[in-house]
């Protein structure tokens, strides 16, 4: 049972998250059953005020919940039913999630979209950490007399490729030969490492294939790839739908220049929660201010998570974002999961 601040403070941020028009005494009553009169809801609008957890806007004599009381509201007071998913979110999930023979790269990028899409909010997906993961195998596919493809796969079922065309002079058999003494030179190495790794076999590759620098660009770019943090963003130009942001275009600017950068991202959610809520710009000036990131670790075993996180204004709707984040999570768990982290069906 909800304290009475606590419930006028729950309707309040719910009201605002829907019209996001400031809220006073009367809209409470008009909008929800609550058995208080007016001046006692004031009253308790007021302490709520004095507490740090509403703001009283210049242009309204309604108020609007602040960070701190974004914050408590998603701490105390939301509903926290992970199984109450957006019917018309799940369904389209289901039609993504349904095609068991998509790898889950795709299924994430599409999910994300979809997400961003019923949300109004950007997606951001980063990979597990490069630094974990090794190098397992270079492949080389022919597409024709002088083109292929290179397949670079890590430990942890990552894949880069990259298509190339090389001289004539250059043979298939030179080529396969070449992939084999890197692979031989390379496999298993340390991510992070392997642009040194490339760098000291260079006069090798170089000698096996006619001094062709052009194939030796075409793996160190591949591979330079797998070194930086591996980061998709979806919807960012639904954020321009969200009044927070469309009558100020440098707030705009800002936020995507900070979503755009996986240092700063990392930063924000190198957190052990499995569900994580980032509200407003924090104590030790991490985060925005006036924006939100909700952010969902992705545990599929083998190392093949990482994290989705969807960024909007702090105005938000914490329950159906953090709902369908945890659905997903669990869907993707249980198609591509193994053993020790599918859900026991009993």
């Amino acid at each position: 049972m909800l304290s009475r601040s606590d419930l006028i403070l729950k309707y309040i941020v719910e009201y605002f998250v829907k019209t996001a028009t400031p809220v006073g005494s009367n809209t409470l009553l008009e909008n929800y059953d609550l058995p208080y009169s007016s001046a006692t809801i004031r009253n308790e609008m007021a302490h709520l005020e004095s507490l740090g957890y509403l703001e009283k806007t210049h242009t309204s004599s309604g108020r609007v919940p602040s960070s701190e009381g974004y914050r408590y509201y998603v701490k105390y007071l939301r509903d926290n039913n992970y199984h109450d998913v957006d019917e018309q979110i799940k369904n389209q999930l289901a039609l993504i999630l349904d095609k068991r023979s998509k790898s889950i790269e795709d299924v994430l990028k599409e999910s994300c979209e979809i997400l961003s899409h019923m949300t109004n909010l950007a997606s951001v997906v980063l990979g597990p950490n490069a630094d974990e993961e090794h190098l397992a195998s270079i492949q080389v596919v022919p597409l024709s007399k002088n083109s292929a493809t290179c397949l670079f796969v890590t430990d942890r079922g990552y894949v880069e490729n990259k298509t190339f065309v090389f001289d004539e002079n250059v043979s298939l058999n030179d080529l396969k030969k070449c992939i084999d003494m890197i692979n031989e030179r390379i496999k298993g190495t340390a991510i992070s490492m392997l642009v040194d790794k490339m760098n000291a076999i260079k006069p090798l590759i170089q000698s096996m294939i006619h001094s062709n620098d052009a194939l030796y660009r075409v793996f160190a770019e591949a591979l330079i790839k797998f070194t930086n943090d591996r980061m998709a963003l979806y919807g960012k130009e639904n954020l321009l739908d969200q009044p927070e942001f469309n009558s100020d275009i440098q707030k705009f600017k800002e936020m995507l220049q900070f979503i755009d950068s996986p240092t700063e991202m990392k930063k924000l959610i190198d957190g052990e929660d499995s569900l994580q809520f980032h509200i407003g710009k924090d104590e030790e000036g991490n985060g925005l201010d006036d924006v939100s990131f909700v952010t969902k670790k992705i545990d599929i075993g083998g190392g093949k998570g990482g994290t989705i996180t969807l960024v909007g204004p702090t105005r938000m709707d914490y329950d159906k974002i953090s709902n369908a984040l945890e659905y997903l999570a669990e869907q993707l768990m249980e198609l591509y999961g193994d053993d020790d982290h599918r859900k026991d069906p009993s």
